[in-house]
């Protein structure tokens, strides 16, 4: 059976309505990235941003140009940490939840 939603549209619909789901897709980014799966990771996030904030104020947020912003979240992006930190930071802001990295023994 053919999709009969925009994948973007469906998302960004319930990340409007649903503050869990929004945190639930800035979590997943964050564990791709941290696990090292960077293109998933950044994928996700894209995906985060064009749902809730969008580029242009994430923009001035992070006071990094849009254009900029997109080059790094896209597919050969790589982002210096210094703006990956300002990115995450932002984000976590908007969505007023604190981040925080535990190590667990891997399965």
């Amino acid at each position: 059976m053919a999709l009969t939603r925009d994948f973007r549209e469906t998302v960004g619909n319930r990340a409007k309505r649903d503050r869990m789901f929004r945190v639930a897709l800035l979590t997943e980014a964050l564990d791709g990235l941290l696990a090292g799966d960077v293109a998933t990771g950044k994928a996700v996030l894209r995906d985060y941003v064009n749902a809730t904030v969008g580029f242009e104020a994430l923009a001035k947020a992070t006071s990094t140009p849009a254009k900029s912003l997109h080059r790094m979240l896209g597919r050969a992006g790589n982002p210096r940490l210094e703006h990956f930190a300002a990115i995450v930071a932002a984000l976590a802001e908007r969505e007023g939840v604190a981040l925080d990295v535990r190590a667990s023994r891997a399965a």
